[in-house]
């Protein structure tokens, strides 16, 4: 990523016609941004000297610019301690209360947390409406050849005359439901949708809050 297109995400998008959504409304999804002050006296430079080898992983490319570090990876390693995030901008930046670190980044693996609980909820719909489909069609088969089945039911129960006069016992009625074959449930889809829901949750608020933590101790580490 380029100085120029790093400076770019902090600027304000384009205002755009009320008939398309703004992305950024909901990227807040799988975007963090955040900010943490810098210790008192410390220069842009020295911040990015602690910050940069936080960007020092296996396939993970970083430039540096003047007050600038942006950073893209392929695959995350579970030592990383930014694994989670696949792109990100850490700029340092002038306030009001002194020098800042902005930084945005980026993670699809909350993205996809995100997603997969509505996918599922969608296997878990589906599966009803496909059940319920089912059932509807073959009542509706049942009921149209009801009479036969009723004729072929009597024919079954009833002995004939040989068995009647050997004195064997009448045949026993078939139980309601047997024969039927397994209702459709949507169970599974629904917990697999809540483990992905919690893991989303959990994640989107405790990686932001990590990340920040380990931003504040590079900064503050002698």
């Amino acid at each position: 990523m380029s100085g120029i297109a790093a400076q770019s995400i902090w600027q304000q998008p384009t205002p755009k016609p009320v008939t398309r959504m703004n992305l950024r409304y909901i990227d807040w999804i799988w975007h963090v941004r955040d900010s943490v002050p810098l210790p008192e006296g410390q220069t842009t430079g020295e911040a990015l000297d602690r910050l940069e080898p936080m960007l020092d992983q296996m396939d993970t490319t970083h430039e540096r610019s003047e007050d600038t570090l942006t950073f893209h990876r392929k695959a995350p390693v579970p030592q990383d301690p930014l694994s989670v995030f696949e792109d990100g901008v850490l700029q340092i930046a002038e306030t009001a209360q002194g020098k800042t670190l902005r930084y945005h980044l980026v993670s699809k693996a909350l993205l996809f947390c995100f997603l997969l609980p509505l996918l599922f909820v969608g296997f878990g719909q589906l599966t009803l409406y496909v059940g319920a489909y089912q059932k509807a069609a073959a009542e509706a088969k049942e009921k149209a050849g009801g009479d036969k089945k009723k004729k072929d039911e009597a024919k079954v129960l009833e002995l004939n005359p040989i068995d009647k006069m050997l004195g064997a016992p009448a045949p026993e009625k078939p139980k309601k439901g047997e024969g039927e074959g397994r209702k459709p449930s949507a169970t599974a889809a629904y917990v697999f949708a809540g483990i992905f829901a919690f893991l989303y949750v959990v994640g989107r608020f405790l990686e932001p809050w990590l990340v920040r933590r380990r931003f504040r101790a590079r900064l503050a580490d002698a």
